[in-house]
């Protein structure tokens, strides 16, 4: 079993890859043969979806732009359960997240639905407003690709500004805890 995360943040080390390690402890803390992995959208190449329809065509499992997109992608498909993180910018997910969901999604559509009954889980990082509107936006790939989203306590997010702010939220890192904890267990139940 494995869960793939993918850090949407320009800030590997910030406030979202922190949450992400939060629900990665909390998943190995309920079964440490759960295998974790986070991607790091920082430093990659992940350019908007152009809407050439050449996944549909060609139905390789692979985008037909050259970038870093389809390396990603790769490993979407391996996961047992997918976690997209995303820090709040003008009141949603950053472009290259957006960029992720928008291809990812056309091209695992395009192949079968390869998403299908896999979990996933939004986690956000909110200095103040708009969580609820990243979380909607990462949940929607979820929705529309037949996977089973993963809930908590609250929803998926945690409070900071500067890195490592998200540590002082008791609040959120609960709710990173809980996710993590429904995420193996729901791991666990499918796969045995």
């Amino acid at each position: 079993m494995k869960v793939l995360a993918i850090n949407g943040s320009p800030r590997p080390e910030g406030n979202t890859a922190q949450l992400i390690e939060m629900v990665f402890k909390a998943i190995k803390k309920e079964n440490e043969n759960i295998e974790t992995e986070m991607i790091q959208l920082a430093g990659k190449k992940i350019n908007p979806c152009i809407a050439c329809f050449k996944c549909m065509a060609n139905r390789n499992d692979k985008c037909a732009q050259n970038d870093d997109l389809n390396d990603v992608y790769a490993k979407m498909i391996e996961a047992d359960a997918i976690i997209i993180g995303s820090p709040v910018y003008y009141g949603d997910v950053t472009g290259k997240a957006k960029c992720l969901i928008e291809r990812s999604g056309f091209v695992q559509m395009a192949n079968g639905n390869k998403f299908k009954r896999k979990l996933g889980a939004a986690v956000i990082a909110v200095r103040r407003q708009g969580a609820c509107r990243v979380w909607n936006s990462i949940n929607m790939l979820f929705g529309i690709s037949n996977m089973i989203i993963v809930g908590s306590s609250y929803w998926n997010m945690g409070i900071g500004l500067n890195p490592g702010d998200v540590q002082k939220d008791s609040e959120g890192k609960t709710t990173m805890k809980d996710l993590g904890k429904n995420m193996a267990w729901l791991l666990t139940k499918i796969h045995g």
